[in-house]
């Protein structure tokens, strides 16, 4: 097994809404390379971790290392340049209904970048072919399907060369064929590119098919219970709870 450094580490990590603690104690590892899968029950808070982590809001308490730097500890300025190096594909792919799928893609380009024209198409391009989408540059999300949207959304996602792409819920109302070929690309992503992916899911056959880490936030304990390789959790864990949620309800025996 190929020994992968931290790309991000939570430590002592505590998140809420106010006075109100969500999730607490949650200390876990996000190695380079990996696919990190974010899971727990309905109202855990994987959402809301998702938002901390690309830095869209402060945590309570605790700390969230990229590399060796600490994230919410440093400069505004240090935190926009470490989350420039990710991409974020939200649930219902956040496509712009006016726009193509190619000025879709262009448009962190466009805002972040001093391509010119031709450099930013040639881009778009790419990143279109990358995702499957080659020759569908000109259509509008509303000519294409769900599925094709979502990897029109990664597509995005991918547009300015992110060290760390993050998911939320990529499977979601999509069919059994349309989620399993949105696995296999996720894994391909990350063979080819080396990308870490950190996704929220609670799709099982996600989870097992792409996941090689994760953290299980526990709802009812209002903490994380385990870490680890989803396959190994579900082989070797003798927590109810887990058991429950990785098997749709089955009990120990």
């Amino acid at each position: 097994m190929i020994d992968r450094p931290p790309h991000i580490t939570v430590q002592d990590f505590t998140m809420g809404y106010g006075d109100f603690v969500l999730m607490r104690d949650l200390n876990f590892t996000i190695n380079h390379g990996d696919i990190f899968i974010i899971m727990g029950g309905s109202g855990c808070g994987k959402s809301t971790l998702m938002t901390i982590l690309t830095g869209l809001k402060r945590p309570t308490g605790g700390k969230v290392f990229y590399d060796k730097t600490d994230f919410w500890g440093s400069d505004p300025e240090v935190r926009d340049r470490i989350i420039r190096r990710a991409g974020v594909m939200y649930q219902s792919g956040a496509l712009w209904s006016s726009m193509t799928l190619a000025e879709n893609v262009s448009l962190p380009l466009e805002s972040y970048t001093a391509l010119s024209a031709a450099e930013i198409k040639e881009v778009v391009d790419l990143k279109l072919e990358l995702v499957g989408l080659a020759g569908f540059g000109e259509f509008y999300p509303s000519e294409i399907s769900g599925g094709m949207q979502k990897r029109a959304g990664i597509a995005r996602a991918m547009a300015l060369d992110p060290e760390i792409l993050f998911f939320d819920e990529p499977s979601a109302g999509l069919d059994p064929v349309s989620a399993r070929r949105l696995d296999d690309m996720i894994l391909e992503l990350r063979d080819s590119m080396g990308t870490t992916m950190v996704i929220v899911t609670h799709e099982l056959a996600s989870i097992f098919a792409i996941g090689d880490n994760s953290v299980f936030l526990d709802v009812s304990q209002r903490t994380m219970t385990a870490t680890g390789d989803p396959n190994k959790l579900l082989a070797e864990s003798r927590d109810p709870t887990l058991h429950m949620f990785l098997t749709r309800g089955e009990k120990l025996t």
